[in-house]
């Protein structure tokens, strides 16, 4: 078995998908948490967001995903669920989150 298949496309996975709310911040001028600092500037996540990319994309290169396509991508999509479901918790969790929502 190619275990580096399943675990590098896993964390491509989980990369991409934290990644996206970081840009889609950044990019909108928002401040966002990052390991960084909370909340972390907008051009901060720009850059935190490109770089979980950006490494998404070197561990699905190196993971030799054209081998095994519909595995790899599998695992990919395994990942982004983890941590999607995982954010969400955290964020509806979080007092800088909860601050900024209004409650009805």
């Amino acid at each position: 078995m190619d275990w580096h298949l399943y675990i590098f496309s896993l964390l491509a996975g989980i990369l991409g998908a934290n990644g996206v709310p970081h840009f889609v911040k950044g990019v909108s001028g928002e401040k966002h948490m990052t390991p960084f600092g909370r909340p972390s500037s907008a051009v901060v996540n720009v850059i935190w967001g490109w770089l979980n990319f950006a490494v998404a994309a070197l561990l699905i290169y190196w993971g030799h995903v054209h081998q095994h396509l519909l595995r790899a991508l599998a695992c990919v999509a395994v990942g982004a669920l983890i941590i999607s479901i995982l954010l969400a918790v955290v964020s509806s969790n979080h007092p800088e989150f909860n601050k900024t929502v209004k409650k009805n």
